[in-house]
Formats: C-alpha cells, sequence, structure tokens
C-alpha cells in the first residue's frame, strides 16, 4: 500500500491497546484511521497483554477506517514479538516509532509485509527524513513533534516557532518520495481553540491530516484538514472553466497545475 491506493487520513487517533474500552468506542468514532499503541502507551507489564488485545481487535475491523498498530522499536525488548504478531495480523499498516535511517525503516518493512509509517521524533531521524521516506516499503512519515521538542530542547510552552523548520523537513522528505505526512498530536486536551489553530497551521504547511490522542478532536481535526464547501464549489468551477493553457479563473490565474490540485482536492471531499 503506497499513497495511491488510499486516500491520506485527515485525522489518525492513537488508542493504546491495553484499553479495550476504548478500543470497542473506537469502532463509533469518525476517525480516518485508527492506531493500536503497543509502545509509549503501553505500561511494561501490559505489553504482551496489549499485543494480543491489538491482534483481535483488528481482526474484527473497524467499520471501513484504516486500521493501524504501533509497534514497540528495534531497541525495545518486545519488538521481536510485536514484528511477528503484526505480520500475522489483519492490520492494513504498521507505525514504527523514532526512525533514524532508512536501512531500519526498510528491513522492518520488509519483515512485516505491510506499508509502513515512519516515526520522524530524533534531530537523526530528521537529517535522514528524506531518505527514511523513500525507503522501500514507507508510504509515509508522521511527525513526533514532542519528542522532537524535546531534543531540540525547546522551552515548554512556547508554540511551534522553533518546530517550524523540523514540521517543514518531514513535509518536503514526504513530497519528494510521493508519500503521506501527518502533523504530530496536540497535547492541551480542554484547548479546543488551540487544536483547531494548530491543525490549519499544519494544513497550510502541506501536512495531509493529524495524529490525536483524543475521541473529542477528531470532529476539529476532521474539518481542519477537509475541504470547505467553499473550496469544493471553488474547485469545482475551475474544473468547469478550464480550457488549456494560462487563463484567467475569478480573480486569479490558473493553468493545467491548478486543474490537478482541484482534482485533488475534491476526491478529498
Amino acid at each position: 500500500m503506497t499513497q495511491s491506493d488510499f486516500l491520506p487520513p485527515r485525522t489518525a487517533l492513537y488508542l493504546p491497546a491495553s484499553n479495550a474500552r476504548a478500543i470497542e468506542k473506537a469502532r463509533g468514532l469518525a476517525a480516518d484511521m485508527i492506531i493500536l499503541d503497543l509502545e509509549d502507551a503501553v505500561p511494561v507489564e501490559k505489553k504482551d497483554a496489549a499485543r494480543a488485545a491489538a491482534v483481535a481487535a483488528i481482526g474484527e475491523g473497524f467499520g471501513g477506517r484504516i486500521a493501524a498498530i504501533r509497534i514497540n522499536g528495534p531497541d525495545a525488548a518486545w519488538h521481536e514479538a510485536d514484528l511477528a504478531a503484526v505480520a500475522g495480523s489483519a492490520a492494513a499498516v504498521a507505525v514504527l516509532p523514532k526512525v533514524e535511517s532508512a536501512a531500519v525503516a526498510a528491513a522492518v518493512a520488509a519483515r512485516l509485509g505491510k506499508p509502513l509509517l515512519a516515526m520522524i521524533e530524533t534531530p537523526a531521524g530528521l537529517l535522514n527524513a528524506p531518505a527514511i521516506a523513500a525507503a522501500l516499503g514507507v508510504s509515509g512519515l508522521i511527525a513526533g513533534t514532542n519528542d522532537i521538542a524535546h531534543d531540540l530542547r525547546l522551552p515548554p510552552g512556547t508554540g511551534r516557532g522553533g518546530l517550524t523548520l523540523a514540521l517543514q523537513t518531514i513535509v518536503l522528505a514526504a513530497r519528494a518520495a510521493g508519500v503521506l505526512a501527518l502533523d504530530g498530536v496536540w497535547n492541551r486536551l480542554d484547548d479546543a481553540d488551540g487544536l483547531e489553530a494548530e491543525c490549519r497551521e499544519g494544513r497550510c504547511f502541506g501536512f495531509d491530516g493529524k495524529t490525536l490522542i483524543h475521541p473529542n478532536q477528531i470532529e476539529i481535526a476532521n474539518r481542519a484538514f477537509g475541504p470547505s464547501e467553499a473550496e469544493l464549489e471553488d474547485a469545482r468551477a475551475l474544473i468547469a472553466a478550464f480550457k488549456g493553457g494560462a487563463e484567467r479563473f475569478r480573480d486569479r490565474m490558473i493553468e493545467a497545475m491548478h486543474v490537478a490540485s482541484a482534482e485533488r482536492l475534491i476526491a478529498r471531499g
């Protein structure tokens, strides 16, 4: 599965694979992708049970939503067991944390036999992001903004100004490789206005969608990363008006490139 095989998700919701109640609730949520987490969200003593629960839950399906499992990284004690379980599961996608080299990403993707979303969470990962995005089996990059901010020693509460280069690097690498790019999570659960602003910023940076940590964030992110009715109307009118070459449409000049963008936006809508 590559980006051409499915529309990039507007929203990808992380859920601890150890939380059966949350997993069951997710079957009725409007997230485009569900990521059952075996890594940071699961305590050590629950790793084995969470792995089995994730495989079973995905076997039951999520109502047509893209179902993914985030495994523990190669340095973790549970990595080999995760690989074996996910490779034999019905998961459509696997997520690998803290990817820093294309060789590691390609090796994990090959063993899993599934498309891989590589998380870029460290300075080394950022510097190698173009090669990681282009690695065989990688279908997208996910910005791990919390870890990047930590490693860059950014002061807490200072916004995303210090992350601008990192975020644009991830999008640039993804676009060069023709794979999808998902923005990092929003931590302040009670700040809906802040979430909406960050989603709109992420879309302006070029991200396809946003990773989320709470169901209450889905509706806001879906709306921000999906086209508005006004955008859809404008896209349809542009396509209908285009006759070829460079020409004026409404208040701007358009050419074939703009038609392609309009068609992509309509497909997403």
